[in-house]
């Protein structure tokens, strides 16, 4: 057996059926090995990718996501969607082809240090450099990777020690026992007991759900919690989904591009519970102003996220599905009827619109009944851009649906790749990406992958000719001077969908969006869908 044949043998015992990744010669060693086996492996179009589409299958089959490239442009084309997971705590295991060890450091071929690129947004790293090191690495690499604040491990794989002979090994079983590394799940019950006796005097209660509650498959939980006391929940753009759209107890969104009901929720309330979110500026852009005279409850699997940007007065450290079910055993009363009446007024005064173009589809209208006609416990993959923005604001998230996007980072050309993993770790589902023009030229090579690997999805390219948000930043910030903004007409998208063999639709018009998102939804396998929207159009609402 060789090193490479190792590295197989150990991702089998990690029970990994997928891997997403791109050859080269520092990593060829690898992929031979994998013939053997019955892991599937995806021939992504550029590296970047690669760690996308891991992604959306960690994110979809809530299990660590695997990817491999080789080394040099290979590697360093990957550390935008490394940095990508990282940002959004997603578990996954990325290997690296490197050049010879004795080569190392001496500026050959494609030579690059990807463990010194990667280090501040990797969870962890290994350079491998004896091929004996190679189970016990692979084991504690997937460990890292999914538990704690989950987040991306990086495994750099010089070519000699994929050729390296290994003595015949058993796989580790047991999880592994780390001396610097000893991550929390069950919050501290001295805590959770404070945290009981705060909620039980509270007049004002509030959860704040981030992504925390998915990571940790916490949904339900909450879900239990919340109704049994009636806590009314905000959500960060991460948190989406944690509840229902339309579930009695939700709220909304919060943050600048948030709901009016969330934020005036999370200004008024006198306990918040930040369950599993960051207080990070695009949900809360001022913490010390906005938690004054607030009892702040913090809950992270992350100790080093408590107190970063705001000092709690109860913090606990641990898994939320874990807290939520010790929650759960304690027994309290919580009144907080008025409270609930006045956070219902709000959310019968509606949300600030816009004006609707007829010229132009309404691209809150369009995301609205998107969502809606999409089929039960579908996936919304959102991009980056206005168009993530009006997707968090107005899709209706039901029971079961999933709501991936890239948070922490803002990636742009996310969706699709990521959908891509997603349809391929739950067939099954219905996933649906959607994204601008903008993001959408920066990912569409991918759509060949998704003919090669049957990942059928359906895209949404909500077209204006711009690279919107930034045009709106512009907008009021310079006063209507752009530059590097303008797309221009290119491509055709037709010809596009015509050149990769998949139905094309085209919706103009706010009046064409029933008829169209039908058609389009109810085509059988991939398919791609431009929506025409105004150029000129603001996600940001002048109020009067």
């Amino acid at each position: 057996m060789i090193g490479a044949d190792a590295v197989v043998k150990c991702l089998e015992a990690e029970g990994v059926d997928t891997i997403f990744g791109y050859s080269g010669v520092a990593i060829d060693p690898f992929w031979n090995s994998l013939l053997s086996t019955n892991i599937k492996c995806v021939l992504v179009r550029t590296e970047q990718n690669a760690a996308h589409e891991a992604s959306g299958y960690a994110r979809m089959k809530r299990k660590v996501g695997v990817c491999a490239v080789t080394s040099g442009p290979g590697a360093t084309n990957l550390l935008t969607g490394i940095a990508t997971a990282y940002a959004d705590s997603i578990p996954m295991v990325c290997f690296t082809g490197q050049v010879d060890t004795d080569e190392i450091g001496s500026d050959v071929f494609q030579e690059v240090d990807v463990v010194g690129a990667a280090e501040s947004f990797v969870k962890y790293s290994y350079l491998v450099k004896n091929v004996k090191d190679i189970p016990r690495i692979i084991h504690e690499a997937f460990y890292i990777a999914n538990t704690g604040r989950r987040g991306p491990v990086l495994i750099d794989l010089p070519a000699d020690i994929q050729l390296a002979k290994i003595p015949e090994f058993e796989c580790f079983k047991e999880a592994p026992k780390l001396r610097t590394y000893k991550p929390t799940v069950k919050g501290n019950m001295l805590q959770i007991k404070k945290v009981i006796t705060v909620l039980e005097n509270a007049r004002r209660p509030l959860i704040c759900a981030g992504g925390g509650i998915h990571l940790s498959n916490a949904e339900k939980e909450l879900a239990a919690f919340v109704e049994k006391h009636r806590i009314p929940v905000v959500t960060t753009m991460m948190g989406l989904g944690a509840l229902p759209t339309d579930h009695p107890m939700n709220f909304g969104m919060l943050g600048n591009n948030g709901f009016v009901a969330a934020n005036k929720a999370m200004k008024e309330c006198d306990v918040l519970l930040m369950a599993g979110a960051r207080v990070a500026d695009r949900a809360v852009s001022a913490p010390d102003l906005t938690f004054e005279g607030k009892i702040l409850i913090h809950m992270d699997v992350d100790p080093a996220e408590i107190g970063k940007n705001a000092g709690p007065t109860i913090p606990i450290v641990g898994d939320a599905k874990a807290i939520f079910k010790d929650f759960a055993e304690q027994t309290f009363y919580c009144s907080h009827e008025e409270w609930l009446a006045n956070l219902e007024n709000y959310r019968s005064e509606g949300e600030p619109r816009n004006e609707v173009k007829e010229d132009f589809v309404d691209s809150p209208l369009f995301v609205q009944t998107l969502s809606e006609k999409m089929a039960h416990k579908a996936v919304y993959v959102a991009d980056v851009g206005q168009n993530q923005l009006f997707s968090c604001r107005y899709a209706n998230l039901r029971k079961g649906s999933r709501f991936f996007t890239s948070g922490g980072m803002g990636t742009m050309g996310y969706s699709i790749p990521a959908a891509i993993g997603a349809k391929l770790a739950d067939p099954s589902r219905q996933v649906v990406a959607v994204c601008g023009d903008g993001s959408f030229q920066m990912s569409m090579m991918e759509l060949a992958t998704m003919n090669q690997y049957n990942a059928p999805i359906k895209i949404v390219v909500m077209r204006n000719h711009y690279l919107g948000l930034v045009r709106e930043h512009q907008h009021f910030t310079y006063q209507d001077n752009l530059n590097m903004v303008e797309l221009g007409e290119e491509p055709d998208l037709e010809r596009i969908a015509e050149a990769y063999h998949i139905p094309y639709f085209r919706c103009e018009r706010t009046a064409e969006i029933n008829e169209k998102t039908t058609a389009f939804l109810s085509s059988e396998g991939a398919a791609l869908m431009e929506v025409l929207t105004d150029p000129m159009e603001t996600v940001a609402v002048r109020l009067a």
